[in-house]
């Protein structure tokens, strides 16, 4: 099993003899199944060419913070949004001064300063300048905000010197990364994620179905395989790629998304309902295609349409429901109407997104929502929906292990 599968690594490369090592880190990070995307500073391009990194990343190295060509596609903020973990490998004394100073003066530390993932440093450097003083206070600093530091290790450096200050191997250094990312928050439970539309047939040609990408659905699924659960993905028509590692169910209509969540809702412990199913289905599919038919104006239509099952709420009268977590996609008074849901369907936590900003609602790769229980409210800043997925399955893990401790 592939340890980084599906992971998002952001390689930031420093000015220092130990660059080369990086072409390698590459490498060996790719073949725990994570895309790499390459930030060198312009120190960095003195020892190893950014060349030589696109080619081994496939993707363009980013240069510099004003790049209008790169502003165009993917600023230093979607960059940053992009990432599941910032590493900086080799991390120059340099770099980490300005890390600790909270400059954004070039691109890799404005990129720092943007992220909301975790992020890490490999420092290589001369065995002097790692034992400084300032380079010490500057370390102390940044452990002390959340920065993880791999290394670095003693050695014999490239100045001839022996002591403390080479890079970390870079095996040492792909076995840290993967070690930021399992959990272990889910392990031993079953989690059940409904994701996508439904298409509610009007002819053989013709159905009704909403914007629904299924994205957020399919991160939700990677992010309780990641924290260890067992997963059931049921998902409607979407242009997305199975999850590694999680059980696939594809489904078209409310109907079959109905019969296969209730196939299988005995055996999960969590259930959440992501997808967004149809309200209405109409009552009668026509058997052939409906045709135009010559008028002297416009022809109308009229279908007559029934309530689909209500598939959550279903979930949670269950006399033994499992641990029930909505979706709430609104475009006006958001915790309102996502509160009312909450307690009129009898759930346990409610995920609310307003949908009217097309920059985090349906199609985006982003998100930023509000979890609702009876007692809290939090929100949740925009991040990409992998992220937010992390943070949402992080406080499922939390919720039920308190609801299973007072019962």
């Amino acid at each position: 099993m592939k340890e980084l599968q599906n992971k998002h690594i952001l390689l930031g490369v420093t000015g220092g003899i130990a660059a080369y090592k990086s072409a390698e880190l590459i490498r060996r990070l790719q073949d725990e199944g994570a895309d790499v995307r390459v930030v060198m500073t312009r120190a960095a391009t003195e020892f190893i060419t950014p060349l030589t990194m696109q080619a081994l990343s496939g993707h363009p190295v980013s240069l510099d913070l004003l790049d209008t060509e790169t502003e165009s596609v993917m600023g230093h903020i979607e960059l940053a949004r992009w990432a599941d973990l910032v590493l900086v490998a080799p991390a120059s004394a340099n770099f980490l001064a300005g890390l600790r100073q909270g400059r954004g003066d070039d691109l890799l530390t404005t990129l720092c300063l943007a992220a909301t993932c975790p992020i890490a440093v490999a420092p290589a450097m001369n065995q002097a300048m790692w034992s400084n003083i300032a380079t010490q206070e500057n370390c102390a600093g940044l452990l002390r905000n959340g920065i993880r530091f791999f290394g670095p290790d003693e050695g014999l450096q490239a100045c001839g010197e022996t002591g403390q200050g080479r890079l970390l191997d870079v095996p040492k250094i792909v076995s840290l990364t993967s070690a930021v990312f399992p959990t272990g928050l889910l392990s031993g439970k079953t989690v059940m994620i409904t994701a996508g539309p439904t298409r509610e047939a009007i002819d053989p040609v013709r159905y009704i179905s909403n914007h629904s990408s299924g994205k957020q659905g399919y991160a939700l699924a990677e992010a309780a395989v990641e924290a260890g659960a067992r997963v059931l993905l049921i998902s409607g028509p979407v242009a997305l790629a199975a999850p590694d590692r999680v059980t696939l169910i594809k489904v078209i209509s409310a109907d079959d998304m109905y019969a296969a969540v209730m196939e299988k809702i005995g055996e999960c412990d969590i259930f959440i309902g992501v997808a967004a199913v149809a309200d209405f289905k109409p009552v009668k599919v026509q058997t052939q295609k409906i045709k135009k038919q010559q008028t002297d104006g416009p022809r109308t239509l009229t279908l007559s349409l029934v309530e689909n099952p209500d598939i959550i709420a279903s979930v949670a009268c269950l006399p033994k429901p499992p641990f029930v977590v909505g979706f709430a996609a609104e475009t006006e008074n958001l915790q309102t109407y996502a509160r009312d849901k909450l307690h009129r369907k009898h759930l346990d936590l409610i995920v609310a997104n307003d949908v009217a900003d097309s920059s985090i609602g349906f199609n985006s790769d982003n998100n930023g929502t509000t979890v609702i229980a009876k007692d809290i409210a939090i929100s949740l800043p925009v991040a990409s929906k992998r992220q937010v997925s992390v943070r949402i399955i992080e406080i499922i893990a939390e919720r039920l292990n308190t609801k299973e401790l007072l019962k």
